[in-house]
C-alpha cells in the first residue's frame, strides 16, 4: 500500500507540475511548446495507474478541474487549426490523415460501434444518430458514417457556430457521407422533441465538464429520448481522468437509462465508453433499489481490451513527430 501511495503521490506531483507549466503558456494554439507539454501530459496519464482521481484532496481536485478546462481549450484550438488546414484541399476527406490523432478516432469509433452491436439488445441499425459536441473536426461521426453505418443520417450539434461552419466545409465535395451529415448550433439543454427521433445519441467527453453539469445533460437526454434508444457516453478511467471528465454510471442510471456496458480501454484510445439504453422502467431499476440508478439486469459488464502500453507510448512519440512535420508542411 505504501508503494502504491508513493506512486500516486509521484503522479499527482508530476501532473501538477505540467498543469502549472501549461497554465503559464501565453496561448494554447498549436505550436512546438504547446505540443511538447500536452504530449508529456498524455504520456503521463495513459499508462495503468492505481490513482482514483475522485478521491483526491481539494487542492488536487481543483488542479484537475483546471487542467481539464485547459485540455478542452487546447483541443478546440488544435481541431480548429487542422480543420482550416484540411479545408484548403479540394476534397478534405481525402487528407484526414494529416491530423496526427486521426487513427485514435478510427479506433474509438470502431470500439463504440462494436460495443453497441454487442450489448444493445437486438443489435443496431439506426436510421438517425445525434452527436452532441461534434466540434470543428467531426471525425467520430465521419468514421461511423463511412465505415460502420452507411445508411444512417447524422445530426451533429455544437454550441459553437464557428465550429459547425468549419466542420461543414470538410464535407462540401462528398456526395455520400456529406449528404448524410448536417450541423446544428444549439445547446443540448434546448433540444427537446427532436431527441425522440434518434435511435442512438453520442455524448462527447467534454460536454458538461463538471460532474453535476454532466449529470444534468444526461437527465435531460433521459427525459426526451425515445424509450429503447441507445446512449453512448464518453468518460475516463484512472489517470486519464486528469484529461477528461469521469462519468459515474450511477448518474446515467439516475438519468433514466439502463447501463449495458462499461469499457475502459488500455491502449491509445484514451476515453472510456459507457453504453446505455433509455428505459421507462423507473420503479424496478430506480433509486429505490439502493443501487442509485438503473443498471443492466445483473452485473454491468466491464470490458477491458488487451494491454499494449509499450506500443501506445511509442505511438505517442510518433504522433508528436507527425504533428511537428504537419506544422512545417502547413
Amino acid at each position: 500500500m505504501d508503494a502504491q501511495n508513493k506512486e500516486v503521490d509521484a503522479l499527482v506531483q508530476k501532473i501538477t507540475g505540467l498543469h502549472a507549466a501549461i497554465a503559464k503558456l501565453p496561448s494554447l494554439s498549436p505550436c512546438p511548446a504547446v505540443d511538447a507539454l500536452f504530449t508529456d501530459l498524455v504520456t503521463a496519464c495513459v499508462p495503468p495507474s492505481p490513482v482514483d482521481v475522485t478521491e483526491l484532496g481539494p487542492e488536487a481536485q481543483a488542479m484537475r478541474e483546471g487542467l481539464i478546462r485547459l485540455c478542452s481549450e487546447a483541443e478546440g484550438k488544435l481541431e480548429a487549426h487542422y480543420s482550416d488546414m484540411l479545408a484548403a484541399f479540394d476534397n478534405p476527406l481525402d487528407h484526414l490523415g494529416v491530423f496526427p490523432y486521426y487513427s485514435n478516432y478510427i479506433n474509438l469509433s470502431k470500439l463504440e460501434y462494436e460495443l453497441l452491436s454487442r450489448y444493445v439488445p437486438g443489435g443496431i441499425a439506426p436510421a438517425r444518430v445525434a452527436f452532441i459536441g461534434s466540434g470543428p473536426l467531426p471525425f467520430s461521426s465521419y468514421v461511423l458514417a463511412a465505415r460502420h453505418l452507411p445508411d444512417t443520417v447524422f445530426d451533429n450539434y455544437d454550441l459553437c457556430g464557428a465550429a459547425n461552419a468549419r466542420a461543414s466545409r470538410l464535407f462540401r465535395a462528398d456526395r455520400d457521407v456529406g449528404a448524410r451529415m448536417s450541423f446544428h448550433t444549439a445547446d443540448v439543454a434546448d433540444l427537446t422533441d427532436v431527441l425522440a427521433t434518434y435511435d442512438v445519441v453520442f455524448l462527447a467527453a467534454l460536454v458538461g465538464m463538471a460532474a453535476e453539469d454532466k449529470a444534468k445533460v444526461i437527465a435531460h437526454l433521459g427525459a426526451h429520448m425515445a424509450d429503447g434508444a441507445a446512449l453512448v457516453v464518453r468518460s475516463a478511467h484512472g489517470a486519464r481522468g486528469f484529461l477528461y471528465p469521469i462519468v459515474d454510471p450511477q448518474d446515467i442510471g439516475r438519468g433514466g437509462f439502463e447501463v449495458l456496458a462499461v469499457c475502459h480501454p488500455d491502449d491509445d484510445v484514451v476515453n472510456s465508453v459507457i453504453i446505455a439504453q433509455k428505459t421507462n422502467d423507473v420503479h424496478e431499476y430506480g433509486l429505490g433499489n439502493g443501487r442509485g440508478g438503473r443498471y443492466a439486469r445483473g452485473t454491468v459488464p466491464v470490458v477491458s481490451p488487451p494491454c499494449r502500453f509499450g506500443e501506445m507510448v511509442a505511438d505517442v512519440t510518433q504522433k508528436r513527430e507527425e504533428f511537428a512535420n504537419a506544422e512545417l508542411a502547413f
